[in-house]
């Protein structure tokens, strides 16, 4: 068992890699009652079209790593969410672009729960009949989806921005895609990708990392897993513009909603270099556009944003894009109020006290995260899928300076890489 050691953050994890490929990561806190684990695995929505140990690609239906995260729940015994009840623990899972993670909170039975959690991720079910009955459960879920204004102004800006790369795709696939689902497809994807060697399971919290050690070693000990060659993903070229420049859907909503983006040109980033441009780009916004800055002051006392606004930047090695808006009275007004706010900033630059003042600001927020187990476990497996670890994200920020905040907002602030997502009546 290998000891990591944090001195900056006053946090130490014990990491094991187990003869199987499975990497576990503990991270004891003394004094917190709740533990939390997560179980996942690299694969997510974007993982379409794949090949494994120099085997031919295969293409499968979108939505499949969803399905599949459905149906990891149904065992022959019944549900797992009522075992997991019954031991005291909370449990839940969600897909995102590029992970699937299982995960349980308790504050009893950290064991028993442990070793479900464990065992129903490495036990799959499926059936005909089961898969059969899941479509229909999650056709109501896409449908459900298509009538949340959030939602579709979200997806439908990154639809906007991307012409092939399948991040554009709903992460719950299309009704049509998911028709194409079936048992065999749903186990070749599982075997691949819910091998041991391409997951990652984290405990954190008032745990003993040596005994969660020894537990999973017992458990993993007990099973066989065939040796499996390095898994291929394959993307399509993505074109460098976006796909449209404005995007409109109508829904029933008292006020519309605006997103914008800006697609990243370069891509291609990997390990601490992403998470360099990650951090770098947050603080860019936040300085620019954050609750404290003048932009929002001004935007929100024209009456053209309230609370709903807000910012992110989403990344990975073949894409990424920041996205910013809310809900407004007048889209077209505020669309062209951040544009030109945002020519201008990139003109002079962002000043020294809005950077000092956002750069405090996500220090603190990460800070106040290291103190929750559950935001944690959350965020930690995000960046280890990613190359990059969590824990250098504190240097990062305080090494960061307003040079490279403003060289980084004059490069990603193109107007050719702009898009819009606006729902209204």
């Amino acid at each position: 068992m290998e000891t990591l050691q944090y001195p900056n953050v006053q946090e130490t994890l014990y990491r094991e890699v187990l003869p199987n490929g499975l990497e576990v990561i503990v991270l004891p806190k003394d004094g917190f009652q709740k533990t939390y684990a997560t179980f996942s695995t690299k694969y997510g929505s974007v993982d379409n079209r794949f090949a494994v140990g120099g085997e031919e690609l295969q293409q499968v239906p979108d939505g499949i790593a969803h399905f599949l995260e459905h149906k990891m729940f149904e065992e022959p015994q019944g549900d797992i969410f009522a075992v997991f009840a019954s031991q005291g623990a909370s449990a839940n899972a969600f897909t995102s672009f590029d992970r699937t993670v299982y995960l349980f909170s308790a504050t009893e039975q950290i064991s028993e729960n442990l070793e479900t959690l464990i065992n129903f991720v490495q036990n799959p079910y499926f059936t005909d009949a089961n898969v059969n009955k899941e479509k229909g459960i999650i056709e109501q879920e896409i449908n459900m989806y298509k009538d949340n204004a959030d939602w579709r102004v979200y997806f439908g800006l990154i639809d906007a921005m991307y012409h092939k790369h399948p991040v554009h795709i709903d992460i719950a696939g299309t009704v049509e895609s998911i028709y194409e689902i079936d048992k065999e497809t749903l186990y070749k994807c599982y075997e691949t990708f819910y091998h041991p060697s391409n997951m990652l399971l984290f405990v954190v919290g008032g745990v003993n990392a040596d005994e969660v050690m020894e537990l999973v070693r017992v458990n993993q000990s007990k099973k066989t897993f065939q040796r499996q060659g390095e898994i291929k993903r394959d993307f399509d070229q993505e074109p460098a513009a976006v796909k449209i420049p404005r995007k409109i859907a109508k829904l029933p909503v008292s006020l519309p909603k605006c997103m914008i983006g800006f697609k990243d040109k370069k891509v291609g980033l990997e390990g601490e270099e992403l998470l360099r441009q990650e951090v770098t780009t947050k603080l860019m916004l936040e300085a620019l556009m954050g609750g404290s800055s003048k932009l929002y002051q001004d935007l929100y006392e024209q009456g053209l944003i309230s609370d709903s606004f807000g910012h992110e930047y989403n990344s990975a090695t073949e894409y990424s894009f920041s996205v910013f808006g809310g809900d407004t009275p007048n889209p077209d007004d505020l669309i062209e109020k951040l544009k030109a706010a945002i020519a201008e900033c990139a003109a002079v630059g962002i000043n020294q006290i809005a950077f000092e003042r956002a750069k405090r600001k996500k220090i603190g927020s990460y800070l106040r995260m290291l103190n929750s187990p559950e935001a944690i476990a959350g965020e930690f497996t995000r960046y280890r899928f990613r190359n990059s670890d969590m824990f250098d994200v504190l240097s990062l920020y305080e090494n960061c300076t307003l040079q490279q905040v403003n060289n980084r907002l004059a490069e990603h602030f193109d107007p050719e890489q702009m898009a819009v997502s606006i729902v209204q009546e």
